[in-house]
């Protein structure tokens, strides 16, 4: 078993690291059992380790908005995505398979971070320092253990959650099964509630910090993908009473370069800048090379499927790049497309940060909004009896910010209608955010059949709703460990 390691002296080893080029990087987020915490400054460096795995970061930040991110992806096996060739192509066939590196690599590379964040709370449990630094310390790695356990979950299923004693005694071999599904719900949950008890109120938070609305908007998620809607109504409700948070009245606005520090909208988002502390790299992902006044990879594009879905007025589509002049004097659109749009448009979404420097870009990364928190109570009322005055508002009220006119009860009194255009909503509100269209697709029983139609995909099937594990994770496992069927 992998032993864990923590930097707590920053400073100094930063001096060392300057002056002896010889030295092997060190590894942040990673925990070393042996280290005691004895101040508020050592508790401070623990929970920062917690947040590190959980940034936009090519290689090792699970939010990346390359195509090593969990958005990329996901967003990928949508039809708000199209990719043509390497993984993003795998993506959008959903033709992943246990040997493809990149849908593997998500549990291979973070799984054991859970296990870091355990040995963590230990630590700060059974540290000198006062009750009330503890208990905030806890919370906020309480919260990013929960986070991260859910995305996981949420890609592959349960996964193993090794416990305390096993963590303590790193030197003797105990391979391990699975938790049951229940089991992992009871743990992400647990996580979730008890780190809401101690995070502070939205109103009272650090910006890019955990909140107590963060961690019930994270357990909405978990709530939604088991369907038990009392619960996603309780936990939105409760967000709601805090009275911390409204639409902003220009959605693309939250995607400027200062847009989600200025929003009353955004619940937590990842600070971005320069240096690549935290890198969003999406600009460079979706821009081709000819765009002016600043290209970059164009990797991706989205589905003219996905845009023309889109009700004309919709200002949420004026974010799909439809028509462009690059640099080489060649307007490109859908009756001129070249090799550029001939799928879709540009899924740009954010800034296009024309004056960076770098391929990077200062546009933090939107991870969860109060507008989710609308669009899931809705889904919840519904789903819990039937489509009523209620939720309805709660969909028009997310309508009406993007100047469209108010949808009637009377034509969505089913509901099957009722889900259908919650889905198509919440395609049109989050796309190209965190990802979540994926889970989305995959609660309302459309994910198989959206590919097909869309991407025209002869590869998907009912397994693909999760990825696989990797032949390694498996054969740790020394057969107590089982890969998702199908792979």
């Amino acid at each position: 078993m992998k032993r864990y390691k923590i930097l707590l002296f920053l400073p100094l080893l930063l001096l060392i690291n300057s002056c002896t080029k010889d030295l092997n990087p060190v590894d942040y987020s990673e925990i070393n059992p042996n280290i005691f915490p004895k101040s508020a400054s050592d508790l401070d460096a623990m929970v920062n380790a917690a947040y590190y795995p959980l940034r936009g970061a090519w290689f090792d930040g699970i939010f990346s908005t390359s195509e090593r991110g969990v958005m990329f992806l996901s967003d990928a096996t949508t039809e708000i995505l199209h990719g043509k060739y390497g993984d993003q192509q795998t993506a959008s066939l959903q033709n992943y398979k246990s040997s493809d590196g990149l849908f593997t690599r998500y549990y291979d590379d973070f799984y054991n971070k859970i296990s870091s964040m355990t040995i963590t709370i230990d630590l700060i449990q059974r540290s000198t320092v006062s009750e009330e630094l503890k208990k905030k310390a806890v919370a906020q790695v309480r919260c990013a253990r929960g986070l991260l356990a859910y995305t996981l979950f949420d890609l592959y299923g349960p996964l193993v959650i090794a416990p305390l004693d096993i963590l303590k005694n790193p030197l003797k071999e105990a391979p391990l099964a699975r938790l049951s599904n229940a089991e992992m719900i009871a743990f992400i949950e647990t996580d979730l509630e008890a780190a809401a008890v101690d995070l502070p109120l939205p109103q009272d938070g650090e910006y890019g910090r955990f909140n107590k609305a963060l961690a019930k908007m994270i357990n909405i998620r978990l709530q939604l993908h088991e369907k038990k809607w009392a619960k996603v109504k309780t936990l939105c409700d409760e967000i709601i009473a805090f009275n911390a948070y409204s639409l902003d009245a220009d959605y693309a606005a939250m995607w400027d370069l200062d847009g989600a520090k200025n929003s009353h909208e955004v619940i937590w988002a990842i600070p971005c800048d320069y240096a690549g502390t935290s890198e969003n790299q999406w600009q460079l992902m979706v821009l081709p090379a000819v765009y002016a006044p600043k290209g970059g990879f164009g990797t991706i594009t989205s589905t003219w499927w996905f845009y023309d879905r889109f009700e004309a007025a919709d200002k949420r589509k004026q974010m799909l790049i439809t028509q462009f002049t690059g640099t080489d004097g060649i307007t490109y659109n859908r009756s001129s497309p070249g090799g550029i749009l001939d799928w879709g448009p540009i899924a740009l979404k954010m800034n296009p940060d024309a004056n960076r420097t770098t391929g990077l870009s200062t546009v933090d990364i939107v991870m969860y909004r109060y507008a989710d928190v609308l669009l899931s109570k809705a889904e919840a009322i519904a789903n819990a009896g039937t489509p009523n005055a209620e939720a309805m508002e709660l969909v028009n009220v997310v309508r009406r910010r993007a100047g469209l006119a108010d949808k009637l009860l009377s034509n969505y009194s089913s509901l099957t209608a009722f889900n259908d255009l919650i889905l198509l909503e919440r395609s049109h509100e989050f796309w190209c955010e965190n990802g979540q269209y994926r889970a989305d697709l995959i609660r309302h029983g459309k994910f198989i059949t959206r590919c097909q139609e869309v991407h025209a995909s002869t590869f998907t099937g009912p397994n693909k709703v999760v990825y696989p594990f990797s032949l390694k994770a498996v054969s740790e496992g020394k057969g107590k460990f089982i890969q998702n069927p199908g792979y």
